[in-house]
């Protein structure tokens, strides 16, 4: 039972305090207070953040680990920090922090030892000995290498369990190494140490990996920033009577069916659908659409987008796992977890990498220790300054940094990345399928053309039509009824309203007969020659519904497809790109060829059914093209899977598209020009990565081996670390400018 004014962390509950601070587990969590109120009432924080961030784990410093559990590191055997923190943030602060505290720690340490060195004191020419100054230079050499450099030893020992030698294996053995010949040489057999060596080797170590870190935390915030846009707390409506109250619970606490409010310039705080109230809600955080969308009751509502200017009461729909933001985090772990071809070729050279530096550095210590007479600590120095430069870190993290923020980068313009492969490949397209259906088009009919037979006008037409039109749920129907709201025009509903099936309906309009609907109605009304009424008009993809008072035509409308007004830009931006274009529709081929003329599309592929489509995107993958597909992600699931890239588009709060590997938020096709793009800029990103990463070990390793030396040239172990460290900032900053890189 626990007392009143204990403490217990979020994320370990095992962990109980009696006072208040950070959890000693995880580091950065505060420990929150445990209060007794009829019982055990849980806080909400402990409840609440599991289940509205998913709750990830990732490795400080391999940022492409990412897991659901914690535990450690594959990698490097570090313990894996959750990823969000009590509003969202990332815990890779807290590791930062603590290489942060141990250099400051070490500084003084180092300071005091290179002073005391003998060496020291030769180059700049002073003096300053005292009884068992070694001793005390031994001392404090102890202390930095055993608690200093204890976090190396421990990434050490996680990359020797998983049998991944790397990093952190070289630099435990450079300075475990030099410390035990010092050792020797103070209490075995007279000669020179290396404490002074060693003890600025740790210094710089520390003070490289606190700038990486910072770099890699700025690499690394794709899932942080979509925890953030969930608020912790929900304004909860419980109805009893016919009294509301309204009490903050925690957003983790809520449940399919509750309601809740959402005021003003708050944030949705979860899934649902508008119950009461109309309001514009801006989703650019969630689509990447920068336009307000209007709700109004029925309307549904993703979690973390930002309500503008009206209240609104909404039904809770989708919580867990099954809301917008966590099903985006899901697709964005996976992307993480996936590897492109070349990070795989980089993994592999950073292994090879890594017993080049063993083989060397025992090569170059044998070469100079029997090979010179400069001794045994000129040999040792040299053989630790190469095994320090020749750490595959950069080559390590020149793909993963890189990727980390492609899919944060992709995520804020509302294009979810599940396979990296994806962007490796996507940079290669000869063709662009797209489905015409929801995806060139809206999908629903709009009004083309309005003719009018007689002395009435446009504007009438279209009101008689909507007066009928506005009780029936067909899409046709619907698109003339969005033509009068276009128009601002004032519907007034039919009386005596009539549904006549397959063909239209009838109804009174001021007193007067209307019959709306199609050409077989209007033949059953005896009406003649109604095609040559329309003969001026093109009619080629168009569906007409005429309108007839008191048995007298006096009016047509012609409706078809919507295509959409981003579409031409897509296929324009696709030529200019090199990239052919290619339609597929199961409608007529009158209509295909109509949309795909207006378009500028190269070829077209019409009255296909949807399992005829898979052969059509093979027919185009013979002679080595590669092939991209583009639909909804419903009915071309097949197709998605058989082109070398699925694209869903739309797929908007409902993101786990299986058969994709690119999922577009909304409905525009000059997304998918935006995700090659992004793979064109991230392609170039990691070549300058592994240029840099394998052109520094290529210059530096035979530098540190001694093969300057005549010219005056040797690289101290020190230095040697400070460039180390300072090529895996360079390919991390490298990789951060890809956030101001446009899609546009």
């Amino acid at each position: 039972m626990i007392e009143k004014n204990m403490y217990i962390c979020p994320m370990h509950p095992d962990v109980i305090s009696e006072r208040a601070g950070k959890c000693p587990k995880c580091g950065g969590m505060d420990l929150v207070e445990k209060k007794e109120e009829h019982g055990i009432s849980h806080d909400m924080h402990e409840v609440d953040q599991p289940q509205r961030a998913g709750m990830y784990y990732s490795c400080p410093m391999d940022p492409e680990v990412i897991s659901k559990k914690p535990g450690n590191c594959p990698k490097c055997g570090m313990e894996l920090m959750p990823i969000t923190k009590e509003h969202g943030g990332l815990d890779h602060a807290n590791m930062e922090e603590g290489f942060k505290r141990r250099f400051f720690v070490t500084l003084p340490l180092v300071f005091i030892i290179v002073v005391l060195a003998p060496k020291i004191q030769e180059w700049f020419r002073f003096s300053l000995t005292f009884p068992g100054m070694e001793i005390v230079t031994f001392a404090l050499t102890s202390v930095i290498v055993f608690y200093s450099g204890l976090p190396f030893y421990q990434m050490a020992l996680g990359e020797i369990k998983a049998k991944k030698y790397g990093m952190m294996t070289l630099v435990s053995l450079a300075v475990l190494s030099g410390y035990f010949f010092s050792v020797a040489a103070t209490f075995l057999f007279p000669g020179e140490n290396l404490y002074w060596e060693i003890a600025t080797l740790v210094l710089a170590f520390l003070l490289g990996h606190w700038i990486e870190m910072r770099a890699v935390r700025g690499a690394t915030g794709a899932l942080a920033e979509l925890a953030r846009l969930i608020p912790p707390t929900a304004h909860k409506i419980v109805i009893s009577g016919k009294r509301k109250v309204i009490s903050d619970v925690g957003t983790g606490q809520l449940k399919k069916g509750d309601l809740i409010l959402v005021r003003p310039g708050e944030k949705m705080p979860i899934d649902g659908v508008v119950w009461e109230g109309e309001s514009a809600v801006n989703e650019s955080m969630v689509t990447g659409e920068s336009v307000p969308v209007e709700k109004k009751k029925g309307s549904e509502v993703i979690g973390g987008t930002i309500n503008s200017d009206g209240s609104l009461t909404v039904k809770v729909t989708k919580t867990g796992e099954e809301t917008a933001i966590s099903q985006m985090m899901e697709l964005i772990r996976q992307a993480q977890e996936s590897k492109p071809d070349v990070q795989k070729m980089a993994d592999q050279a950073a292994s090879w990498l890594t017993f080049t530096a063993l083989t060397v550095g025992i090569g170059t210590f044998l070469f100079w220790f029997f090979g010179s007479n400069q001794g045994a600590i000129f040999a040792g120095t040299l053989a630790i300054s190469v095994i320090v430069i020749a750490c595959p870190h950069a080559l390590g993290l020149a793909i993963p940094t890189v990727t980390t923020i492609t899919t944060a980068l992709a995520a804020k313009n509302g294009i979810l990345i599940k396979d990296m492969r994806a962007l490796e490949i996507a940079r290669k397209l000869n063709w662009v399928v797209l489905d015409k259906t929801g995806t060139l088009t809206e999908g629903k009919f709009g009004v083309s053309d309005v003719a009018t037979f007689g002395k009435i006008s446009s504007v009438e037409i279209i009101n008689l039509a909507t007066a009928l039109e506005f009780h029936s749920q067909h899409p046709i129907a619907q698109g003339i009824v969005e033509e009068a709201k276009k128009r601002r025009m004032n519907i007034q509903p039919a009386k005596n309203f009539k549904s006549i099936p397959g063909k239209g309906a009838e109804g009174l309009v001021d007193g007067k007969k209307v019959v709306v609907g199609n050409q077989a109605l209007m033949e059953d009304l005896r009406i003649k020659n109604i095609e040559s009424r329309i003969k001026g008009f093109k009619q080629e993809g168009k569906t007409f519904i005429f309108v007839a008072i008191n048995n007298r035509l006096v009016g047509a409308i012609g409706l078809e497809d919507v295509i959409r007004p981003q579409s031409k830009e897509a296929i324009d931006a696709f030529r200019e790109m090199g990239i052919k274009t290619a339609m597929l529709t199961g409608d007529h081929e009158t209509v295909a060829k109509m949309v795909a003329e207006r378009l500028g599309i190269d070829t077209f592929f019409a009255q296909v059914l949807p399992g005829d489509k898979v052969s059509k995107i093979k027919q185009l993958q013979e002679g080595g093209n590669v092939v991209a597909m583009v639909g909804d992600g419903i009915n071309d699931a097949a197709s998605l899977t058989q082109a070398h890239i699925g694209i869903a588009i739309g797929a908007g709060t409902g993101v786990a598209i299986e058969s994709a590997e690119i999922v577009l938020m909304k409905n525009d096709p000059r997304d998918v020009v935006k995700a090659i793009k992004l793979s064109q800029k991230t392609n170039i990103k990691m070549v300058q990565n592994l240029a840099w990463a394998a052109g520094y070990n290529i210059i530096t390793i035979p530098m540190a081996a001694g093969i300057f030396y005549n010219l005056g040239i040797l690289l101290r172990p020190e230095w040697a670390a400070l460039l180390m460290s300072a090529s895996s900032v360079i390919v991390v900053f490298n990789a951060l400018l890809l956030k101001k890189e446009r899609l546009d």
